[in-house]
């Protein structure tokens, strides 16, 4: 019996999700790098701006840590008073929309892309919502078409791929709720 292997020379590009002209994307991977990666540059403020002159929509009072990436910042929106933790990946290759006074903690990843593993590994892309006053732990990993509802915790380590209530504990071992938050 042979299985089956995709031939990934054939398979369609990432840039299917830029909607901007490579001249952009590159220069952003470039300030990303200098501005909001680097671990040396400390200013949450300057962070924010520099996301902002790229299109992210960010309110007032967002503290964005060091080594956190995002893709493409105008395919952000992060609510007012938030908190972006240190080493934070925003893998937004489609819309991620973070609520207000919401934690997203250190080394959490956000990606909104997957591909068509059966097929072609084209890529697909669904949006990550995560509502107002919900706290994501240390090292979740929320995955494209996630949906997190208000005032929810996520514990740490916990895949997040569906919808989550409001208000409640959800987490690892079994990516189950818990019980209420408050």
């Amino acid at each position: 019996m042979s299985n089956k292997v995709i031939d990934l020379s054939k398979a369609p590009g990432e840039a299917m999700a830029w909607d901007r002209p490579k001249a952009v994307i590159y220069l952003w991977a470039a300030v990303e790098l200098i501005f909001v990666t680097n671990p040396w540059q400390v200013s949450s403020g300057l962070r924010v701006a520099v996301l902002r002159a790229f299109g992210a929509d960010i309110g007032p009072g967002v503290i964005f840590r060091p080594r956190t990436r995002v893709k493409f910042p105008w395919k952000l929106s992060v609510g007012d008073r938030s908190w972006i933790g240190e080493g934070v990946w925003i893998h937004n290759q489609d819309l991620v929309r973070i609520g207000h006074d919401t934690v997203v903690s250190q080394e959490t990843m956000i990606t909104t892309g997957s591909h068509a593993h059966r097929r072609d590994m084209a890529l697909i892309t669904k949006p990550v919502v995560i509502g107002n006053g919900t706290w994501l732990t240390a090292r979740c990993v929320v995955t494209g078409g996630a949906i997190i509802g208000d005032s929810t915790l996520v514990k740490p380590m916990t895949v997040v791929s569906g919808e989550v209530a409001s208000g409640v504990i959800y987490g690892a071992p079994d990516a189950e709720v818990k019980g209420p938050r408050f």
